[in-house]
């Protein structure tokens, strides 16, 4: 298990390694290559338009009339550039740009059971953090590289109980990685700082439940329950460069060779949701979400005096609001295009923000296209651009560590995404409805409409 975890997290960092502020709210994401990127996160909970319910609403999969493969990758750019200010006592660069650019992806598979279950399996990472200063920074004793990333393993099942009412449930299997470092002030003239290092990975387990309402063929209404998830990271700190006086100090404390607790929790999220179709080429869609980041628990490690009895410093959070509205428009039978736009509240205060939490409110703004290339094949790309803005740092522990004051200023993302979604063909040719706006449902606009056609006409 030890090896197999060390093998998945080297893939989990090289291919879905996300910045910790790309969230807005929190640690959560929106954005792992799939058609949401293309609305701003808008219709997660009630859309259900392709394979990537498993994961927004699982009671979706029963939409979904024949076995689909849904595969997305992403491109990440991210500035989060910072300027001291005139209270910061250490002297060192700004940092550089923290994030720059950075994959993701996902990978959603469903099939038919019955005619009445879905089974499915999705791999994605929504919970991540990838920050990295440059040597010599004025917060490096706060934190110079931090990574936290989970990524989870999802097998689910649907079911459709009545005509107009389905449930769905999966499991979350979750892999998390932690790796963080921090300089160590040696105060000693001449001296390079020395280094605290700290690195684990663990499993946690959680659960994805998802309802959805039908209560006519244009309106969906979605509510969904993503369980919290305990990650018990814990580690001996490794210590390199230390001067002998401070050495000396940590060894009487206990400090050197000590385990440390680094567990957190991610935090339920609650999401509802609403689809509706207003004719055969348009429909929109609008979510409310929570996320109860107050339970979240990270804690930070750094030297902040040389008579310290602690090494660590739990981060003062709270809980969170997200809301998105969106649109899909059937431009043509091929060519479907997307918009949306989403808010995120911050789950981190202006005056307990810290250098590895570089969070705050945001807003969000995609766009998308999808192209049917055939009844069974479509394309995607999408882009969704988010604005955090200016986000105020003011942190201050100890005399090792010092004060660092100033602004994480302009802080943006733009994720752009391709995805491509494969409807498997199973059986005798389904009959096209002469009045559907696509080839396939692979189209994903309107996607209700076509579907229910094709499901109609593979049930008689």
């Amino acid at each position: 298990m030890r090896f197999t975890s060390r093998v998945v997290a080297s893939l989990a960092l090289a291919l879905a390694a996300v910045p910790l502020h790309a969230a807005g709210a929190g640690v959560y994401l929106y954005e792992f290559g799939s058609p949401s990127v293309g609305l701003a996160s808008a219709g997660y909970a009630a859309r259900a338009g392709d394979a990537e319910t498993l994961f927004t609403n699982p009671a979706g999969m029963v939409r979904l009339e024949r076995p689909e493969l849904l595969a997305g990758a992403q491109a990440l750019y991210a500035n989060l550039s910072f300027s001291p200010g005139a209270g910061t006592t250490v002297q060192g660069s700004s940092g550089g740009n923290a994030v720059g650019w950075l994959p993701g992806g996902s990978v959603f598979l469903v099939i038919g059971a019955m005619p009445r279950l879905k089974l499915g399996v999705g791999v994605l990472s929504y919970v991540g953090a990838a920050l990295e200063y440059e040597p010599g920074w004025v917060g490096r004793y706060y934190g110079h590289k931090e990574t936290l990333l989970g990524f989870s393993f999802m097998p689910t099942a649907a079911y459709r109980v009545t005509e107009w009412l389905s449930v769905g449930a999966g499991l979350n299997a979750m892999l998390g990685v932690l790796r963080t470092t921090v300089a160590v002030n040696n105060l000693l003239p001449g001296r390079a700082d020395g280094q605290l290092s700290l690195k684990d990975e663990t499993w946690g387990f959680g659960a994805n439940v998802g309802v959805l309402l039908e209560p006519d063929r244009a309106t969906r209404i979605g509510v969904t329950w993503l369980s919290a998830v305990k990650l018990g990271f814990g580690a001996t700190p490794s210590f390199t460069g230390l001067g002998p006086g401070l050495q000396l100090a940590l060894g009487a404390a206990g400090l050197l060779d000590s385990p440390i607790g680094l567990g957190v929790t991610l935090p339920n999220r609650i999401m509802v949701g609403v689809h509706r179709e207003l004719g055969p080429r348009w429909s929109v869609m609008a979510d409310v979400g929570w996320e109860d980041w107050s339970r979240f628990g990270m804690v930070e490690v750094s030297v902040d005096a040389a008579n310290t009895t602690s090494l660590t410093k739990t981060v003062s959070t709270r809980d969170a609001w997200h809301g998105a509205v969106g649109t899909r428009f059937a431009a043509s039978d091929a060519w479907a295009l997307s918009g949306g736009i989403a808010y995120d509240g911050s789950m981190i205060s202006d005056s307990a923000r810290t250098v590895l939490t570089p969070l705050g409110a945001a807003w969000r703004f995609g766009l998308g296209v999808q192209w049917a290339v055939s009844r069974t094949v479509s394309l995607g790309l999408d882009d969704t651009f988010v604005w955090g803005g200016d986000l105020p740092l003011d942190q201050q522990r100890g005399p090792l560590a010092g004060r660092v004051q100033g602004t994480f200023g302009d802080s943006f993302i733009n994720v752009v995404a391709a995805n491509v979604r494969w409807v498997i063909r199973a059986g005798r040719v389904i009959p096209q409805h002469p009045t559907s706006f696509s080839h396939a449902p692979a189209a994903g606009c309107g996607a209700s409409r076509a579907e229910g056609v094709v499901g109609r006409a593979a049930r008689d």
